[in-house]
């Protein structure tokens, strides 16, 4: 096992690599988001009924062991709808978001590292986990936010102690001022976005559905794309549970955008390799966590999705209001980004007659296949609209 050492970086583009005590953010060369210099072993898959009710258990997989800052993340509930459908409920977590599952790994490095100021920029829900980690790591802590941020969201950074800096503008000014900040000395910049240590920690959400499926996965996986933390977590899993030969093939991911901010689906519709500056504007949608015009990981998820024979599909707000209040109905309240999975599902299964899109790939892998829908964050977060 790894004990206290913490692995470094390497640049996906150009190979440079660097330490994680240095507090290079992102490749000085080349400005790509580091991938993390560190190979996962095969997860002893007959071990887990005996280990921790954590994503810790899956200790072979992760970059970092016996964590000081653990508050029981993971393990959420897999709840069955009928034969072919299942939600599991990760908004059942410390701070009521998937995002606990990278935060917690991304700040058990930044404790071990000792940075002097930990940063971050986020739509709320990131924010708001890695505010409560480094509350339990002990280490000072700014979120930079978008000024549209639900007030729940904001009250919740600040009640973990963090810094709030409100930035007028949209997500992407957001995070240009939160990155001018990280190049600060002695400055951590805990980005769920840059920072590859959070990505091992989101990978867990499909370890946990492999291991409830008693050592398979379902046949196509459905996940919300914004900055693409839990699409390049998934990928990253998949890769290593057919490299262990503990799944046979790679199942279809289909990603899912907010009709109103969706780079990605555009770009693989135009069949381009990323998505180029300034390729979507700015606009609204009630889907904030996922309102991300220019993705910095946007060929990795766009490669990830096209290498498991996926697709990316787009959901309206309309469609995201009705699948949030339908949710509600069936006794799971969630935010508006939550549902996005579900209007997804409910939109594939009775499509619009004369809707352009009902051949699309995304579509028909999501109509009659066996799925798990995320429901990502708490509705306490934002309230119903």
């Amino acid at each position: 096992m790894i004990g206290s050492a913490v692995p470094g970086y390497i640049c996906p583009r150009d190979g440079r690599t660097s330490a994680a005590d240095a507090l290079q953010w992102r490749c000085p060369d080349c400005g790509s988001p580091w991938d993390l210099a560190f190979t996962a072993g095969g997860v002893d898959q007959a071990a887990l009924p005996h280990r921790v009710s954590s994503l810790w258990r899956y200790a072979e997989a992760l970059p970092l062991d016996e964590p000081v800052i653990s508050s029981g993340e993971g393990r959420t509930p897999l709840v069955a709808i009928n034969s072919r459908l299942s939600v599991k409920l990760d908004f059942l977590m410390p701070t009521l978001s998937f995002k606990d599952r990278g935060a917690v790994m991304l700040l058990e490095a930044a404790r071990r590292v000792e940075p002097d100021l930990v940063i971050a920029d986020s739509s709320g829900n990131a924010g708001t986990a890695i505010a409560a980690y480094a509350a339990r790591a002990g280490l000072p802590c700014v979120i930079f936010v978008p000024g549209a941020t639900s007030a729940k969201k904001v009250e919740q950074i600040r009640a973990h102690g963090a810094e709030v800096m409100i930035i007028e503008g949209d997500r992407e000014a957001t995070a240009r001022a939160a990155q001018q900040a990280a190049d600060r000395p002695g400055t951590f910049y805990a980005s769920h976005v840059y920072n590859p240590y959070f990505l091992h920690g989101t990978k867990t959400y499909a370890y946990e559905i492999w291991e409830d499926l008693g050592g398979r996965l379902p046949e196509v996986i459905v996940v919300p794309v914004g900055n693409g933390t839990l699409v390049l977590g998934v990928a990253q899993c998949l890769t290593e549970l057919v490299d262990h030969g503990l799944i046979d093939r790679v199942p279809p991911i289909v990603a899912v955008q907010a009709e109103a901010v969706s780079p990605l689906a555009r770009a693989r519709a135009e069949g381009l390799a990323e998505v180029p500056a300034g390729f979507a504007g700015s606009a609204d949608t009630i889907a904030e966590g996922i309102a991300i015009a220019e993705p910095a990981r946007s060929a990795q998820i766009l490669a990830a999705v096209d290498n498991s024979g996926g697709d990316i599909v787009t959901v309206s707000d309309a469609a995201v209001r009705a699948a949030q209040r339908d949710l509600a109905g069936r006794g799971f309240y969630v935010e508006a980004t939550a549902a996005v999975c579900w209007a997804a599902v409910r939109h594939a299964e009775n499509p619009d007659r004369d809707h352009q899109d009902r051949d699309q790939l995304g579509w028909r892998l999501l109509r009659d296949r066996q799925t798990v829908v995320p429901l990502c964050g708490a509705g306490l977060k934002t309230g119903l609209l």
